[in-house]
């Protein structure tokens, strides 16, 4: 008998894992259509532009996935959260997945059931003032007391209140719940600094009317791997989404551009190339998709280089240098596992 009621309970959980593992893939196939969650706005990496169109790094994530799975860049429904809202977009099913800037941690891959994919942006948490400040380190004494603009439901409260305490200083937080309204306060004068990632930093300074009237100061106080998620025990979906940004950083490593996708497609010599692009091997199928799923994520708006450069590299208005999100064959840390 016990061995029965044991064999059951491990069939019933089997049934319950492979639906789970099951569900997105097949619902977004059924719907036609991704929803993707995605920050409320940060220049650079998600904003839509003029004509209301979603653009920047992490949009190009959700725009490679859907090409990837339905063969349409554009069957995508951008799902705006802020950092108290994402959590429960994604647990709840609101969105599939989740692309903005979301900080891998223990707490949230492990309490709150969500399943990192990968990192697309390594990052960490910094400080913006105003240059008339005088302000020119976050661990001066000058900083003793100051007012502090921060988003709720971040990282970057925890890693604030940790660098005031270990600096012995005081300080007052300023807490919103979007970016945008930091900033507006920040602007405004209601507080004298503004903190979050880095990067996000950068692009608020290089958007403002007059950026050298804005300091980012040199202190790094955390790390913060960003990347997309998705819900935990939905493991075939997160192995599409996984896979996808892996396939964006390999085309990057072996000269695959959205350029020549569709050449190479052909067959090449070089056989990490002919199983990325589907000419050899069965990766697609193992995914549940087509042989062509990566070269349609690749085609959709270039690889992992050519996506960090048209949106936020040196030759934009945001200006951020690759530094250690070059590849690893160029001493950075962005690097795929085979395929293979």
């Amino acid at each position: 008998m016990k061995k029965t009621v044991f064999f059951g309970a491990l069939t019933a959980a089997g049934l319950v894992a492979g639906l789970a593992s099951a569900g997105t893939l097949e619902d977004v196939k059924a719907r036609g259509t991704l929803n993707c969650g995605v920050s409320t706005g940060v220049p650079g990496f998600a904003e839509p532009d003029a004509n209301g169109k979603w653009q920047g790094f992490d949009i190009a994530v959700c725009r490679a996935v859907a090409a990837a799975v339905l063969g349409d860049n554009n069957a995508i429904e951008f799902v705006p959260t802020t950092g108290k809202t994402r959590f429960t977009s994604l647990a709840s099913g609101e969105i599939d997945m989740l692309a903005r800037n979301t900080t891998w941690t223990l707490s949230r891959d492990v309490d709150l059931k969500f399943d990192f994919v990968g990192v697309n942006y390594y990052d960490g948490q910094g400080f913006m003032v105003k240059a008339s400040t005088g302000i020119t380190s976050a661990s001066s004494p000058e900083i003793d007391g100051v007012t502090v603009c921060i988003q709720t439901g971040t990282t970057s409260e925890l890693n604030l209140s940790d660098h005031f305490r270990s600096i012995g200083m005081s300080y007052e937080p300023l807490p919103v719940e979007s970016g945008s309204e930091a900033v507006a306060n920040y602007m405004a004068g209601t507080c004298d600094m503004f903190t979050t990632d880095r990067s996000a930093l950068a692009a608020r300074r290089a958007t403002q009317e007059v950026p050298t009237d804005h300091v980012v100061l040199p202190e790094i106080i955390s790390k913060e791997p960003l990347g997309p998620l998705v819900r935990h025990g939905d493991n075939e979906w997160g192995d599409v989404v996984r896979w996808t940004l892996n396939a964006l950083i390999t085309a990057e490593e072996f000269g695959v551009t959205a350029a020549n996708a569709e050449k190479l497609s052909a067959g090449t010599e070089n056989a990490e190339i002919n199983r990325l692009l589907g000419s050899e091997g069965t990766m697609g199928e193992m995914l549940g998709l087509d042989a062509d799923w990566a070269k349609r994520a690749i085609m959709s708006e270039g690889n992992y280089g050519e996506i960090f450069e048209a949106n936020i590299g040196a030759d934009t208005i945001i200006g951020l240098p690759r530094g250690v999100n070059a590849m690893w064959t160029n001493g950075g840390l962005i690097y795929s596992p085979p395929f293979r």
